[in-house]
């Protein structure tokens, strides 16, 4: 089981219902095949950095989950026959990228480098 981020760009047309509702598809799926899902977002609408498809906003999702290294391809290809996804991005990320969203999660500040007034 390897840790993935999706981030699925959906059509700015869903209503709210029909949003909520594709997530969720998105989440059963990964369920049924053996992953579980760690953490969703979603992050609404958002402007776009070009035009797809005419359109120059869209519907933000992101999904952190652990699934086997094939389920991916089943994933890719739910995405690509669904109409309201417009684009998605799988990140496989490694141990420390894990452990960096769960401290972002729980609230903890960033320990990395910072700033300092001299």
């Amino acid at each position: 089981m390897s840790n993935y981020e999706l981030m699925v760009i959906f059509t700015p047309v869903l209503s709210e219902e029909e949003y909520k509702a594709a997530q969720k598809k998105y989440e059963a799926l990964v369920k049924e095949n053996g992953g579980t899902v760690v953490h969703t977002k979603p992050w609404g609408l958002k402007s776009l950095a070009y035009p797809i498809a005419k359109k120059t906003t869209g519907l933000y999702w992101v999904m952190e989950y652990s699934a086997p290294t094939s389920f991916n391809e089943k994933l890719k290809i739910q995405l690509l026959r669904d109409e309201s996804a417009m684009r998605h991005m799988f990140t496989v990320l490694d141990k420390y990228a894990v452990e960096y969203n769960a401290k972002k999660r729980s609230g903890v500040q960033h320990s990395g480098t910072q700033k300092t007034e001299a």
